[in-house]
């Protein structure tokens, strides 16, 4: 599925300072609860990045560490977090969450500004940043 959109401070070059919030959550999902979780959160997925404030959301599958799961959500203001997280649609992400063989790691991370591959390239030419 194509990405909806970019956060705006992904781009190569540093941008200014519009706050997003950055929401992941780490679990480890048992082997006979696997492949429902996997679906119920990929068809929540695909509702959320149509909500409006929706930057980016996705969920990735640790190759190292069987049964763990990560949903990344990437948000433009905390007001529309805010209303995410009140929503029936998040009701399910609950769910997966208490499947979990064990407590899960959630963090929301606000972040200023990022940069995309400039910082690679001043890096490796050796100029300070």
């Amino acid at each position: 599925m194509p990405e909806k959109q970019r956060l705006p401070s992904m781009a190569d070059e540093d941008q200014g300072t519009d706050i997003h919030i950055h929401v992941t959550i780490r679990m480890h999902i048992a082997a006979k609860k696997r492949q429902e979780a996997r679906l119920i959160l990929g068809s929540m997925i695909e509702q959320t990045t149509l909500e409006e404030g929706c930057v980016s959301c996705r969920l990735y599958q640790d190759v190292l560490a069987k049964g763990v799961f990560m949903l990344e959500e990437i948000w433009a203001s905390d007001q529309v977090l805010q209303r995410h997280l009140r929503s029936e649609k998040f009701r399910t992400v609950l769910l997966v969450i208490e499947m979990a063989t064990e407590a899960p790691e959630i963090r929301f991370d606000k972040v200023l500004q990022s940069t995309g591959i400039s910082t690679i390239q001043k890096a490796r030419s050796g100029l300070h940043m």
